[in-house]
């Protein structure tokens, strides 16, 4: 089952409004002796998770298909990093992580049951029977948790305002309708939208021309920390088909041989490509207010949008501290 995004959060006694964690969808199942870990696009998700496919061939329940989220907590909150560095060929290195930072099962459906199919069944009696079944066998297994649930539209709105614990937003779900797999009539999901200056660091052109010339396809963004180093923390492609060319010369004009004193795009990972690191660097003078929805591992997870240009500020005067500081507006996505 799929969320709709929405930019206001649905109000209504057929709502039922849940944290959205900012980890894996992970429909678990377990058949006796056999257990799986789907993922939304039906991966599997067991020989990178072993510690919690252990705890759930642990839990006397013997037959149940759970969905919910894989998540992993450190010191300084959930990180999202964590789970990606999960996803690795090497089988020891898997292992290793498994035992340096574990993950957790987040559980808030349930779809079987024993001999029970649940799916067919409204959500909220779906439900009822989630935490009857989370009394019964999560209790003494710290692998898994039970999400909250709220039918509290001014309890969800909270949710929306606070952007920690582990969550990014909120997941509203119809309490009449049954689990509709590949369906989003059925759930709508809202984060909250917030914004920061940042200075542009350099840019990538676009795969199409514009005018017979390359373009400006996005737009690199950096933040300053405390000893002045600029440390590259996301981008913006969402740049108007006019305001490209402009955009091109512009920042063609100032480009230089290097921008990005702290961390840089393009360094070495196993999701780089070639294009994505090569880049243009420019002299960082230039500050842009963006709106985005996440933050993880000192990034934006996501693309960002930009808002409107601020020629009235210094690029001295974006800094880390920047990130999660502002909302742009009560609930959008």
């Amino acid at each position: 089952m799929e969320a709709e995004s929405v930019a206001e959060l649905p109000r209504g006694t057929q709502w039922q409004y849940e944290p959205k964690w900012d980890g894996f969808r992970c429909l678990l199942i377990r058949d006796g002796g056999r257990v799986r870990m789907q993922s939304k696009g039906g991966r599997d998700l067991a020989r990178y998770f072993p510690e919690i496919a252990c705890a759930a061939s642990a839990l006397s329940a013997r037959s149940f298909i759970l969905d919910g989220e894989l998540i992993i907590e450190l010191d300084d909150g959930y990180s999202f990093d964590a789970l990606l560095q999960r996803i690795h060929p090497a089988a020891s290195r898997v292992k290793r992580l498994a035992e340096e930072t574990p993950a957790s099962f987040m559980a808030f459906d349930l779809l079987r049951s024993a001999d029970r199919d649940l799916a067919a069944l409204p959500l909220d009696r779906r439900r009822s029977a989630l935490e009857q079944f989370a009394r019964r066998y999560f209790k003494g297994h710290r692998v898994f948790a039970l999400s909250p649930a709220s039918r509290s539209h001014a309890g969800a709105k909270k949710w929306l305002q606070s952007v920690k614990d582990g969550h990014d937003g909120v997941v509203a779900k119809r309490l009449d309708l049954a689990y509709r797999s590949g369906a989003r009539d059925g759930m709508q999901k809202i984060k909250l939208m917030r914004s920061a200056d940042c200075v542009v660091g350099g840019f990538r052109y676009g795969e199409k021309k514009q005018g017979g010339r390359k373009v400006i396809g996005s737009l690199l963004l950096g933040l300053y920390d405390e000893s002045g180093l600029l440390h590259h923390v996301g981008f913006t492609s969402g740049i108007k088909t006019a305001d490209r060319p402009g955009l091109t010369e512009k920042f063609e004009s100032i480009a230089s041989e290097s921008s990005f004193t702290g961390k840089a795009p393009g360094g070495p990972s196993r999701w780089s490509t070639k294009r994505s690191a090569e880049w243009q660097a420019v002299r960082p003078c230039h500050v842009v207010e963006v709106s985005y929805d996440h933050v993880s591992g000192g990034r934006f997870r996501h693309g960002t949008k930009i808002v409107r240009w601020r020629p009235d500020k210094k690029p001295s005067q974006c800094r880390m501290n920047e990130l999660a500081r502002r909302s742009t507006n009560g609930g959008g996505r």
